[in-house]
C-alpha cells in the first residue's frame, strides 16, 4: 500500500518536467516568430531585393543577430566561454562577427553582411545599417570603452571602418571604403581616408536614404577649388601683360 504515494509522486515529477519543457519551448517559437517578424520588416523597408517574408530565412543577418542576442544574455551573466562559443560558431556560419558584449538596439541590418566586425565595447543605436566589410573596431591602444558607439538612423557603407572610442551622431552617413578616427556629428557625412566630415545643413537624413555612391566628396570640391583659383590668377597674369604692353 505504501508504493502507490511514491509511484503517483514519480508520474507527478515526470507531469511537470513535461510541462516545463513544453513552456520552454513555447517561449523558444514565440521568439523565434517574433524575431522573423520584426526582421522581415525591417529587411522589407531597406533592401529591395527581397521578394517574400520566407526570404528572411536566407539572410545572414537574421542567424548573426539571432545568435547575437543569445549570446549577450550569457555575457551579461559572466558565462563568457559560451557566449563567445556562440557568437564564433555564428561567425563561422554567417561570416558576420559581433561580439557578445557589444550593446545593440532595435532595428539593426547587416546586408549581404560578410567580412563584418563588431568589437566588444562598441555601442550600436536603432535602426542602424551596416554593409559588407564595415569595421566596428578599437586602434588598439585603449583600454575600456576602446569601439565607437553609432546613433540612431547611422548608415555604415560597403567596406568602410570605424576605429576608436568615439559617436557617430544620429542621422549620419559614412561612406564606402572610409577610415573614420574622430567624433561624427548628427546629420553628417564622412568621406576619405581618413575621414572627413561634410555637414549638410544640419537637415536630418532618413533611415530610408541609403544611397551609397552620391555623397559629396572633399578632396574633389578641393581640387575644382583650386582649379579656378588657378584659372582666376591665370586671367590676372593675361591682364597684366596685356597693360604693360
Amino acid at each position: 500500500m505504501e508504493e502507490y504515494p511514491v509511484v503517483a509522486d514519480v508520474e507527478t515529477a515526470a507531469y511537470n518536467k513535461n510541462e516545463k519543457e513544453i513552456i520552454v519551448r513555447r517561449k523558444i517559437a514565440v521568439s523565434f516568430f517574433t524575431d522573423f517578424k520584426e526582421e522581415a520588416a525591417v529587411i522589407r523597408e531597406r533592401d529591395p531585393a527581397i521578394k517574400s517574408d520566407w526570404e528572411v530565412l536566407l539572410y545572414p543577418s537574421f542567424h548573426a543577430i539571432r545568435a547575437y542576442r543569445r549570446a549577450h544574455k550569457l555575457y551579461l551573466k559572466g558565462h563568457y566561454f559560451w557566449a563567445r562559443w556562440i557568437s564564433q560558431r555564428a561567425a563561422r556560419k554567417t561570416g558576420i562577427e559581433i561580439h557578445p558584449g557589444a550593446q545593440i538596439g532595435k532595428g539593426l541590418f547587416i546586408d549581404h553582411g560578410h567580412g563584418v566586425v563588431i568589437g566588444e565595447t562598441a555601442i550600436i543605436g536603432d535602426n542602424v545599417t551596416l554593409y559588407q566589410g564595415v569595421t566596428l573596431g578599437g586602434t588598439g591602444k585603449e583600454t575600456g570603452k576602446r569601439h565607437p558607439t553609432l546613433g540612431d538612423n547611422v548608415m555604415v557603407s560597403v567596406g568602410a571602418k570605424v576605429l576608436g572610442s568615439f559617436t557617430v551622431g544620429e542621422n549620419s552617413k559614412i561612406g564606402a571604403g572610409s577610415v573614420v578616427l574622430s567624433e561624427v556629428p548628427p546629420n553628417s557625412t564622412v568621406v576619405g581616408v581618413p575621414g572627413r566630415v561634410v555637414k549638410q545643413d544640419n537637415v536630418r537624413i532618413p533611415r530610408e536614404d541609403l544611397d551609397q555612391v552620391h555623397l559629396p566628396d572633399p578632396v574633389k570640391d578641393d581640387l575644382d577649388r583650386l582649379e579656378r583659383e588657378n584659372e582666376q590668377l591665370r586671367n590676372i597674369i593675361v591682364q597684366l601683360a596685356q597693360h604693360e604692353y
